[in-house]
């Protein structure tokens, strides 16, 4: 029995993807923004984190979905797990998480993703491959025998979620959708319906 708290629904969806139905990488999901142009744009990224306010990525504040992210914080997220025959969309706003949580996250990551943030130019147009080899190399020589501080441009985002559509595949014909919204009370709102499939 799943109450009306969104997010225990998901971690209850999240668990049994991971452990019962051994989807692919549950925590891959797709973030759509808003582009600088005004056109939607969704990517990949990888949710490293979740807690009762919402969901946690980390990326490169320059790219360009934190550059849309600057201007237009509205996002949506979508997990779409196929052994599970579950869908989650959520959408949400995104916020910069503190400094330190950033940074105590990037000290745990391998070397050379580390060394990655600093090299990475995320959504510049680059010559060749070189260049970015030319980069790593330059990198790994500024802190060979060092610690490897966290880049002022790279850090990690918080997704707080006001919306949740959760989807099932009852069947080839329908599947259950149950909807979450967030009032104003910062209470959640919650109905069910039975869809018929379309895809």
């Amino acid at each position: 029995m799943i109450d009306h708290n969104p997010m225990q629904h998901f971690h209850k969806w999240f668990y049994e993807a991971d452990e019962l139905y051994k989807d692919r990488e549950p925590n891959a999901m797709s973030l759509t923004t808003i582009g600088l142009d005004n056109y939607p744009k969704s990517r990949i990224v990888l949710l490293k984190k979740y807690t009762w306010e919402g969901f946690i990525f980390f990326t490169n504040y320059e790219s360009d979905k934190g550059l849309a992210i600057t201007l237009n914080p509205k996002v949506c997220l979508l997990f779409n797990w196929t052994h599970s025959n579950r869908m989650i969309q959520v959408s949400g706003k995104a916020f910069k998480i503190a400094k330190e949580v950033s940074s105590n996250y990037f000290d745990l990551r391998p070397r050379e993703s580390q060394l990655g943030a600093w090299t990475s130019q995320q959504s510049q147009v680059i010559a060749s491959r070189n260049v970015l080899q030319d980069r790593f190399s330059k990198f790994e020589n500024q802190f060979k025998n060092k610690e490897i501080p966290k880049p002022e441009f790279w850090g990690g985002y918080l997704i707080k979620p006001t919306e949740f559509h959760f989807h099932q595949t009852q069947d080839q014909e329908f599947r259950c959708q149950e909807s979450y919204y967030l009032k104003e009370d910062y209470s959640w709102s919650k109905d069910t319906q039975i869809r018929l499939n379309t895809y």
